[in-house]
């Protein structure tokens, strides 16, 4: 909780955990985003979304639990609906999850001899017409083309209406028989910003000065996901919600906040998107850079040299790298090694799907 009033914060840091007051001189929001479900039923009950570290670990975990389920069910329709996995939303976001989930339950079949990469079954399910409506017309039937040839399927036009623990329901009125949702179709700022004395826009994220002031607060700043910052040398234009942009104002806005303490002029944030990047499956990417277009292994290696460069200190970028480097002529490690809430929520999912095998 924020309170403006008395310059205050109030941190919950667990159930158990006494609520810390934290008083502020200069305050900075960067809370990000949230999944938005649009009020869909049983979306939050079921559906994935990768926002933390810990939601990514989850997934995997569940992966991976699910393989080794079908590697040994008896079953056919629960092993189908055990090995078919389904993204929704085919942005960058959507569009590079399906590909990172079908190669990685791809790189771990050695570990299950009874499952056929056949067998599986990759779904992305998206509203409009095409994928990555960011990138040229070009590109984006490029990165179809690539993902279809690998065996991934493609539900276009059609939006999800609603999820079970078995199952993702379509708006046409059919339902995709999984244990697997992914939800990338939507997100909406931190709901605390509801909370602040301050005009926000229909997304819910704060309209700031161009500065990333946030109006009528001199000492309170706002960006990312959370802000809508105006283009100043653009009347009514604002800068897009993306990594790049973010990754600037974090800059500028530590320059304003340190001439705000000495009474120094604020300037104005200003940046031109520098290019767009998706990675694709199996060492594939594709790329607009300063009106250029890159496709196959060479968008994919700048992906991840852009990628690498934005890591923080000079060690990050050596394991990262080295990483790397193991991937390439080792196979992927299943082991599970995760915190005790994400591991007994493995063990459960493990369990609901052996429940549901033996009904």
């Amino acid at each position: 909780m924020v309170d403006t009033e008395a310059q205050t914060i109030t941190i919950h840091a667990g159930k158990n955990i006494a609520p810390e007051v934290i008083a502020y001189d200069y305050l900075l929001l960067a809370l990000g985003s949230v999944a938005n479900y649009y009020g869909l039923p049983g979306m939050a009950e079921h559906a994935f979304n990768l926002k933390t570290l810990e939601d990514a670990i989850r997934l995997r975990n569940h992966v991976i639990a699910l393989l080794e389920r079908a590697d040994v069910e008896p079953n056919a329709v629960e092993r189908e609906r055990q090995l078919t996995f389904v993204v929704a939303g085919a942005g960058f976001a959507g569009t590079e999850m399906i590909a990172e989930l079908f190669d990685l339950a791809h790189s771990v079949l050695r570990y299950f001899p009874r499952i056929e990469p056949e067998a599986m079954r990759f779904v992305l399910v998206h509203s409009r017409n095409r994928i990555l409506p960011e990138l040229s017309e070009e590109l984006a039937a490029y990165s179809l083309k690539k993902l279809q040839e690998r065996g991934i399927e493609f539900v276009l036009g059609v939006r999800v209406s609603g999820a079970t623990a078995d199952s993702v329901l379509l708006k046409d009125g059919r339902f995709i028989p999984t244990y697997t949702l992914i939800w990338t179709a939507g997100n909406q700022p931190n709901p605390l910003l509801k909370t602040l004395p301050c005009e926000l826009n229909q997304r819910g994220s704060i309209i700031t000065t161009p500065a990333m002031q946030m109006p009528g607060f001199s000492n309170i700043w706002a960006v990312g996901d959370c802000a809508q910052i105006p283009d100043a040398a653009n009347e009514g234009q604002f800068f897009p919600p993306t990594a790049q942009h973010a990754l600037r104002q974090g800059k500028v806005v530590a320059e304003n906040m340190i001439a705000a303490v000495h009474g120094k002029p604020l300037k104005p944030f200003a940046f031109r998107t520098i290019g767009l990047l998706v990675a694709l499956v199996h060492r594939t990417g594709a790329a607009e850079i300063m009106g250029r277009q890159f496709s196959g292994l060479l968008a994919w290696l700048m992906w991840r040299g852009i990628y690498l460069s934005r890591l923080p200190g000079l060690e990050k970028k050596v394991r990262v790298l080295f990483d790397w480097l193991l991937d390439l002529f080792f196979p992927r490690d299943i082991v599970l090694t995760v915190d005790t809430a994400v591991k007994n929520e493995t063990m459960n999912s493990e369990r609901n799907c052996s429940g549901m095998s033996q009904k």
